[in-house]
């Protein structure tokens, strides 16, 4: 791929994935995607065979975009330590606000249902690296079943998150984060 054609695809998914994150799957349509990258829509596919592989491509880059401002958050924390400060920092106010910086889970994971298989095992395979790190994290913190508690963990964490972004706004969107936040404190 050229250099401009490169940079062009990555304006493209920028745009997706903050139209995603914002508005779901069925919001970021290829009109949408294309206008915020400041190209047309005839464009499109000179850089994607469909909109699935567009989904495909843009879940992985957000979901791993995601994961890597978690870590960062955590900085050099290890064990439960890292756990409270990942899910301190997913289950915030400040991630419940920006949803188009953030996790695109809350927005897609209805519509990831219906998604083809490329995009399901897109999200398998990004789900199961985050919850290798925090089972890594898990298992230093003693925990039992320390792949079952990151499995559990994460599910509150998207599903705390996605309650809360619904709630905006109302006092039971911040009772929602941190309840959420206190239940996995105490599973550790």
């Amino acid at each position: 791929m050229t250099p401009r054609k490169e940079a062009s695809r990555e304006r493209i998914l920028e745009s997706a994935g903050v139209l995603m994150r914002e508005k779901g799957i069925a919001g970021a349509s290829v009109a949408s995607v294309m206008g915020g990258a400041g190209m047309t829509v005839g464009g499109f596919y000179a850089h994607f065979p469909s909109k699935q592989s567009l989904v495909a491509e843009t879940l992985r880059s957000t979901l791993r975009k995601s994961r890597a401002d978690l870590e960062s958050y955590a900085g050099d924390r290890r064990g439960a330590d890292w756990v409270e400060a990942v899910t301190r920092s997913y289950l915030s106010r400040a991630h419940r606000d920006n949803p188009e910086t953030g996790c695109p889970l809350p927005a897609t994971a209805g519509e990831l249902a219906a998604a083809d298989m490329q995009v399901r095992e897109v999200l398998a395979e990004e789900i199961d690296v985050y919850v290798a790190e925090m089972t890594r994290h898990l298992r230093e913190a003693g925990a039992d079943g320390a792949r079952s508690e990151a499995l559990a963990s994460l599910a509150t964490m998207v599903g705390g998150l996605t309650l809360a972004r619904a709630m905006k706004g109302t006092p039971l969107s911040d009772e929602v984060l941190k309840a959420s936040r206190d239940h996995i404190k105490r599973s550790l």
